[in-house]
């Protein structure tokens, strides 16, 4: 054999593994997935060796700073100047690096000027804003208060600060967290009602970069080795292992990311569930204990001072079950059990809804108001909603007390959570679904008469299959109809207009996690290669598991905030391969096995020093699809299941059938946005509303039912009984707005404002902007019980609601709603909330959500009261000014 021919036998010969690193794995219009690297456009990662990776990627936004400014200003880190949508625009054309724009608050200013295409700002620019705000200070000298465009008054002495807010950094448009941006505020250090800041513009160590290259430095003995036939695969697996290990803090208590310090009890909880319940136990333990304060599970985060506006921290006993069924820690089932049930017992009280079934308070983790909720819902509002991913949770919380009573012999509490369990998933499946969609819609929301949002909500579709809440032709149907994106599945869609990328417009890793477990159990293995893909692009361009990217442009660059080395997301990462791929699903008292392997990852892999309770196993994995052909367990075959009593060291051989998996598609779309929702006003028996750009037509709905659908922007009505009015614009494609805000139109003797301060002491606080003469102050030591006398004329039901005020905090943080228990006649009717409405806003008055209560003709009490039920997660401070009693009658 000549030389030459000896070179075309090598390269013959090399022929196959050239070829299997060339293989595509994955590929869409965005990106493909080769064995060996990710690429998306220009950009490339590369695998080095199975623990080190490397990435070229820049995010396009760095190259990028438009010298056109959309901003806004916020009195009291509120967005509050003028309607939705109507911005100062502003092109900055510095000289000498600098440059000035004047403003007067509440009137737009449009100083733009066309400048060629790709013109950015030049770097460190100086820009000065001189806000005018002598018109605010003068209605404050002259009447006392200032009367925003939505008729909200501001007096003097509530009054903390003027904020600019917008579209690009060093300006962000999250109201509610200006006051923690010391930058933003614009002072008036002469008095002269000019309030003016500077801020430096595109600078240079803003450049939105990644690292470049990840190597391996943690040692990861301990914990499971994954190796396949996928470079990529394995050295994306030891990256979030590595990143798990630097998630752990000094106390033992998980870390929420490389930015974030501390420990939430729902970052933790997803987390835990997801694989840290089994990888790290120790610290799921300590992390999970971290958030009980009474013997009851914390809501740290949430709206209007957590909850009960919020009140998914119920996904904790969700993970803390997870936790028992990995360990078989007998005593940390009986401690739970104890956490859960008086949690839930609170709930029970405070936000279950016995007329739809469902759980009332903010989605579950997406807590950022207008992100995914119209802008015009207060907190009082959100409580309202009836969300489909705190629904589910709620449902598998009462699901899990079942199952821990039962193993404690408390067969009565097993039996009761049940029942409540499947009132909540005939809720879900009743109100939420959407029959001409195949999925569930996102809320139930309004005020006294509610309609369903038709988005979709990620989270909540994921949890409804993967804890069969649906059946499964429902499962099938979600995961082949919910619209997913090139880059992931968005954790709402449509989008919302004009709210910047966060949980709108945004793909959550972790979110798409869940997305793969339900769309492994719904056997639809399309859903799952594009969950897997979703999950390992970001990963390997970013070389971190951020928390979040865009998903209009999979970019990490652009949401609101963002961090690396995310505790949920790299613990979705790790998911994908043992919870996925192998099919690790952890029963009361066994190890059960449902690989799904996609026919683009066949081969050989394996899962070595997997621990299991009293056991250390070795996995070998062959073939492809979601069906076992055989299970070997130390050689002897077996079912596919280890029994909890299984101790020392196994091997497990599991060999698939190879053979496709049932066909199935999944619904793919073009990100896309909905029109602004419409803001609608009464007068002279006509409902108007400005033209929504975009808007085809519009459907006007009267108690949560439509009336009709009109290419005009008024409709006569008649006052006549009780009636809440609302809008949605339907663009080109029938795509639907939010509706807007309800408008109560009445006819004559329906509605009562009762001055509370006639029925119980007036307080002597120095608030302003009350009613009638005076308000009353209600806390955990004063007016604990107010009871005030109604008569109405008429049988029926009535709403009962409140104006109140809590400056105890932020509207979007912090601990301290007031809660109360509404009684009529001496019977419990539901809960009210009082939600903080800004930290020292004490004249800034605003209405709780509305009980129902039904009344007959005559005399009547109604009381609010503090329960035992009604603490806050604060414990000390439970406090609100009431103003007036609204009692209507709605039907």
């Amino acid at each position: 054999m000549n030389f030459k021919t000896q070179i075309i036998v090598l390269l013959l010969g090399l022929c196959p593994a050239l070829s299997a690193q060339q293989a595509v794995l994955y590929q869409s219009d965005a990106y493909s997935i080769f064995p060996d690297r990710i690429v998306q456009g220009a950009f490339e990662a590369n695998v080095l060796s199975p623990t080190a990776l490397s990435s070229n990627y820049r995010s396009p936004e760095a190259d990028r700073y438009s010298p056109d400014i959309q901003f806004k200003f916020s009195i009291n880190s509120r967005d509050n100047e003028m309607i939705s949508g109507k911005d100062h625009r502003v092109t900055l054309v510095p000289e000498n690096g600098k440059c000035t724009t004047n403003v007067i608050f509440g009137e737009q200013l449009k100083e733009t000027k066309a400048l060629p295409a790709g013109i950015n700002l030049p770097e460190n620019t100086a820009w000065t804003i001189r806000l005018d705000m002598r018109k605010v200070f003068s209605a404050f000298d002259k009447t006392g208060y200032y009367t925003f465009y939505n008729g909200d008054k501001l007096t003097k002495a509530d009054f903390k600060g003027v904020y600019v807010a917008g579209s690009i950094a060093p300006l962000s448009w999250d109201f509610s967290n200006l006051y923690n941006k010391p930058d933003l505020q614009l002072t008036d250090p002469d008095g002269d009602g000019i309030y003016e800041t500077t801020l430096i513009m595109n600078k240079k160590q803003d450049v939105k970069l990644t690292e470049g290259r990840w190597q391996l430095t943690k040692d990861l003995s301990a914990f499971p080795q994954y190796t396949s036939g996928y470079p990529v695969s394995d050295a994306i697996y030891k990256l979030a292992t590595e990143e798990m290990i630097k998630a752990v803090e000094p106390d033992s208590t998980f870390r929420t990311g490389k930015e974030w310090a501390g420990v939430w009890t729902r970052d933790i909880s997803y987390s835990i569930i997801l694989s840290m319940a089994y990888l790290q136990p120790r610290v799921a333990k300590y992390s999970l204990l971290r958030k009980v304060k009474n013997n009851r599970i914390i809501q740290d985060t949430g709206t209007g001072g957590a909850y009960p506006a919020s009140t998914d921290r119920i996904i904790w006993a969700v993970a803390a079950w997870e936790l028992y069924k990995s360990t078989g820690d007998k005593d940390w089932l009986k401690q739970a059990y104890s956490i859960i049930k008086n949690s839930i017992d609170d709930d029970l009280k405070n936000v279950y809804d016995p007329q739809t079934g469902l759980v009332k308070g903010e989605s579950s983790f997406l807590d950022w108001r207008e992100e995914t909720y119209p802008r015009w819902m207060q907190p009082a509002d959100i409580y309202e909603s009836e969300c489909l991913g705190t629904n589910a949770v709620h449902y598998q919380a009462n699901s899990v007390l079942a199952d821990i009573a039962t193993l404690l012999n408390e067969p009565a509490v097993a039996a009761r959570h049940r029942q409540i369990a499947q009132k909540i998933k005939t809720g879900i499946n009743q109100q939420l679904w959407l029959s001409d969609k195949g999925y569930y819609g996102q809320f139930l929301y309004g005020r006294n008469f509610k309609t369903v949002s038709p988005r979709s909500e990620a989270l909540g579709e994921a949890l409804c299959v993967w804890f069969s809440i649906t059946d499964k032709e429902k499962q099938q149907s979600v995961i082949s109809r919910v619209p997913v994106t090139d880059y992931g599945i968005s954790c709402i869609y449509p989008q919302i207009p004009g709210i910047p990328p966060y949980h709108n417009n945004a793909v959550w890793p972790f979110v798409q996690s869940y997305w793969a477990l339900a769309s492994a159990k719904a056997g639809n293995e399309k859903s799952v290669l594009e969950c897997i893909a979703a999950v390992y692009r970001p990963a390997a361009l970013f070389l971190t598991n951020k928390e979040n990217f865009v998903a209009g442009t999979g970019d990490f660059a652009g949401t609101q905030i963002n961090s690396g080395n995310m505790l949920w997301s790299l613990s979705g990462s790790l998911a994908l391969v043992q919870r996925v791929l192998f099919g690790i699903e952890f029963g009361k008292d066994s190890l059960y096995f449902h690989p799904f392997v996609p026919q683009a990852l066949a081969g050989k892999r394996s899962l070595t020093n997997f621990r299991y309770r009293n056991a250390v196993l070795d996995i070998q994995l062959e073939g492809y699809g979601n069906r076992i052909q055989s299970f070997e367990l130390d050689s002897r075959v077996t079912a596919a299941a280890l029994p909890a009593t299984l101790s020392g060291n196994h091997s497990i051989k599991i060999v698939l059938t190879s053979q496709p998996c049932a066909p199935a598609d999944i619904h793919k779309v073009p990100n896309y946005t909905t029109v602004e929702t419409p803001v609608v006003s009464f007068g002279s028996g006509v409902l108007s509303w400005p033209a929504v750009e975009g808007a085809k037509t519009y459907t006007v709905l009267k108690n949560g039912i439509q009336l009709t659908q009109t290419t005009g922007t008024s409709l006569k009505v008649a006052a006549v009984g009780y009636a809440e009015y609302q809008v949605l614009a339907v663009d080109s494609n029938r795509v639907s707005s939010f509706a807007s805000e309800p408008l109560v139109v009445t006819g004559a003797k329906v509605k009562q404002v009762i001055e509370v301060e006639k029925y119980a002491p007036k307080s002597t606080l120095n608030y302003r902007n009350y009613q009638g003469e005076g308000f009353v102050e209600v806390s955990k030591t004063v007016n604990r019980l107010v009871t005030i006398p109604v008569r109405v004329s008429e049988p029926g039901i009535y709403a009962v609601s409140f104006r109140y005020a809590n400056g105890n905090g932020p509207v979007n943080t912090e601990n301290k709603c007031a809660i109360r228990t509404l009684k009529a006649d001496g019977k419990i009717s539901g809960t009210i909330i009082l939600p903080q409405r800004g930290t020292s806003e004490w004249s800034n008055w605003g209405n709780t959500n509305s009980v129902r209560v039904k009344l007959s003709k005559g005399k009547h009490s109604i009381s609010v009261a503090f329960e035992s039920c009604n603490e806050n997660m604060n414990g000390d401070i439970n406090q609100a000014m009431l103003d007036q009693m609204i009692v209507s009658r709605i039907r």
